[in-house]
């Protein structure tokens, strides 16, 4: 499972809902309405007058980022960037496919539409279809990035009929000898049947996960068919992430694998991938560097999950040496309700060397953290190994990653590599700093905080006590603690709250330390106001202001939402008797006040202990009262009014970006420099990557 905070696993600095990317966190950018000041002044090497907002359509802002420190780089570490930048686009299709099985087909009909119709571009219908192909490129396919739950266009399927006749259909990707009028027939239902593949990721308790899933990790089997499949495997001690890089089927009545590698499934956009990564390696700026690069090569040539374990081990090693960096790959397995397939994903980014300092101070201490957590003592590591933390300036985000964002990741996602060799924690401080600009005056702090002292505390610490949480979420969370000997891996034991149960714990980890005056003493923070700043916006945002994100009716279902609402309701619950935290009425408006920020503390460590035991000793039942208990039941009365009162603010609840664009400059066979641009518009680029990275055929 991969750790993000997103948390796939977060949300932007002074977010009302924290989210990260990291190995073992999901893959939810953070999207969420932040409380931020009104202005956010521009760090060094940021133009304070570049605008991070593009188009909004739906329930989606599409935002811009900067990359500083680009136009600085030497010519060899740019064309790595480049290098890595065409890695990481040539597996875009990939994630279409993974959400389903007609993802690609889908999107080529989209964009035939799109770029062909020769029809009236200005009624509604046509604004309904185009704000339907941008939630559509938004989310990889037509399942909600955060819901999962499938979403159909606004535009009547009459209308999108005309629309289809009225492009070229000759570009359709239809069958052979299929007619337009039988083609439309067929995907008639992918696109307006909400019954047809209702949920990319269905984790309800006592159904059969993967059969309800809609992704195409699975095909004509059970979910106790595929765990009886991966029981023959042993995942005790240093072994591979079983599955990680497949898709399971049955053939001839036996339950097999699809291996996604070079000849196998995604093989034509798995060739490019590894095109562009031998061309890197040859520029790498070490030789440690070379090496990783070579062994994720060779990984995608043979598909050999040892082989993605040893490069693993290896780019953990280039930590401290490259400035260039990627992560490419099957990582998080939050599209999996089982928690074993992963998701393809690439980021390619440099080091910011300024903001490295903080999360670096974190990592140092990273035993002392450790042997001071609220967890077990035998759940505790006695030598934590080889964290190394740093800020990122992203270049570019790729499938899963992308258009939807993490703002931290911590990887490699084997805890025993993690364990014996350490993990790599890094935050992405443009893709926040985009974040804190767009949101600076959303007005969430004014409609939600409880009174003028929590909202002017938010004001002065949350983009500090967000950046903090991220940092240790990543850091000291995901890396801490470790399963008890002899107990299988989580995603054998905890299977479909695993990635909830994981995210709930690296959260936990941040919240516990954020109180703690060693964070003043190390100089990360200037007083514990800040963690009472953190536990303002996380309670609020767990109980109330993540609702934001869900339709009347809706239960929590995103693991990171599920992770967040359990943290926060748990505490409220079981610090009730001594009125630890509470709802509070004001002029008929709902609000939530933490009273006794000690005793709120010492509950959140009680928590995490009981969590770490859970993921420990692998004990399913417990993990599972805990999520069903407090991680999905939504009050109706209370979400009423939330979305009430936020849809008054006029914003989004949803944020992702448009990519930078690398050109290389060209004299005869040698690229000369690389440039970087801007673009500003999110249907062009969709448009653009469909023509430039298609790989894959409509069946894989």
């Amino acid at each position: 499972m991969t750790n993000r905070i997103n948390l796939k696993w977060a949300i932007p600095v002074m977010a009302l809902s924290t989210q990260l990317f990291t190995t073992g966190c999901g893959n939810e950018a953070a999207n969420t309405a932040k409380t931020t000041t009104d202005t956010v002044a521009a760090p060094v090497g940021f133009d304070p007058n570049f605008n991070v907002e593009a188009q909004a359509f739906g329930d989606l802002q599409v935002l811009r980022y900067e990359v500083p420190g680009f136009n600085n780089l030497t010519l060899q570490q740019k064309k790595l960037a480049y290098y890595l930048y065409e890695a990481a686009l040539c597996g875009r299709d990939i994630i279409y496919d993974q959400k389903s099985k007609y993802g690609i087909l889908l999107r080529k009909t989209l964009e035939t539409v799109y770029g062909s119709y020769n029809g009236d571009k200005n009624s509604e219908d046509w604004k309904k279809f185009q704000d339907y192909c941008g939630r559509f490129w938004f989310s990889n396919g037509n399942h909600h990035h955060y819901s999962n739950a499938k979403f159909i266009p606004e535009c009547s399927y009459e209308y999108f009929t005309g629309l289809v006749k009225g492009s070229d259909t000759a570009s359709l990707p239809k069958e052979a000898g299929e007619s337009t009028e039988k083609f439309l027939a067929r995907i008639k239902p992918m696109l307006y049947d909400m019954k047809f593949e209702p949920k990319v990721v269905d984790l309800r308790p006592n159904i059969d996960n993967v059969v309800n899933s809609s992704n195409n990790f699975y095909e004509g089997v059970t979910q106790k068919e595929v765990e009886a499949y991966y029981a023959k495997f042993d995942t005790k001690g240093d072994a591979p992430s079983w599955g990680l890089n497949s898709k399971v089927v049955k053939e001839n009545g036996v339950v097999t694998e699809k291996v996604w590698k070079s000849g196998g499934m995604y093989g034509a956009a798995i060739d490019k991938i590894i095109g562009w990564l031998e061309k890197a390696a040859g520029v790498a700026e070490d030789a440690t560097q070379k090496k990783s690069l070579e062994l994720l090569a060779q990984y995608y040539k043979t598909g050999d999950l040892k082989i993605f374990d040893e490069y693993s081990i290896a780019w953990v090693d280039t930590a401290s040496h490259a400035s260039i960096d990627a992560v490419n790959g099957f990582i998080e397995v939050y599209l999996d309700a089982i928690g074993k397939k992963g998701s393809y994903e690439s980021t390619v980014s440099l080091k910011d060397m300024e903001s490295t300092k903080r999360i670096a101070a974190i990592a140092k201490e990273a035993q002392w953290f450790e042997d001071n957590s609220s967890i077990m003592p035998e759940h505790k590591k006695k030598e934590v190994k080889g964290i190394t933390a740093k800020a990122i300036t992203v270049i570019v985000e790729s499938g899963d990653a992308a258009p939807s964002t993490p703002i931290g990741i911590n990887l490699p996602n084997a805890d025993w590599i993690r364990k014996n060799h350490g993990s790599k924690s890094v935050s992405l401080s443009n893709i926040v700093h985009s974040y804190n600009v767009s949101s600076a005056k959303s007005g969430m702090l004014d409609e939600f905080a409880v009174n003028d002292t929590v909202r002017d505390r938010m004001k002065k610490y949350g983009a500090l006590s967000s950046d903090l949480h991220t940092d240790m979420h990543e850091c000291i969370g995901h890396a801490s603690g470790q399963i008890n000997e002899g107990v299988e891996t989580t995603d054998k034991t905890l299977k479909n709250y695993a990635s909830c149960l994981e995210e709930a714990r690296a959260d936990l980890v941040a919240l516990y330390f954020v109180m703690d005056k060693k964070l003043v003493d190390i100089g990360v923070m200037p007083s514990l106001e800040v963690g009472m700043a953190e536990y303002d916006s996380y309670l609020m945002n767990g109980m109330m202001t993540q609702l934001t994100r869900l339709k009347p009716g809706e239960q929590l279902e995103e693991a990171h939402m599920r992770n967040r609402a359990l943290n926060a309701r748990w505490v409220y619950e079981h610090g009730k008797k001594d009125n630890v935290v509470e709802f509070v009425k004001k002029d008929g408006k709902t609000y939530v006040r933490v009273n006794d920020y000690n005793k709120c503390r010492e509950l959140f460590g009680q928590l995490l202990r009981e969590i770490q035991r859970i993921k420990s000793e692998g004990d399913y039942k417990a993990g599972k009262d805990l999520v069903e208990t407090y991680g999905v039941k939504v009050d109706p009365v209370l979400h009423k009014e939330v979305l009430e009162r936020f849809a008054k603010l006029g914003i989004k609840p949803y944020k992702g970006f448009i990519q930078p664009k690398l050109v290389p400059v060209i004299n005869g066979n040698d690229i000369t420099d690389v440039k970087i641009e801007y673009p500003d518009n999110f249907f062009q680029q969709m448009m653009e990557y469909g023509k430039n990275y298609a790989y894959l055929p409509v069946k894989n």
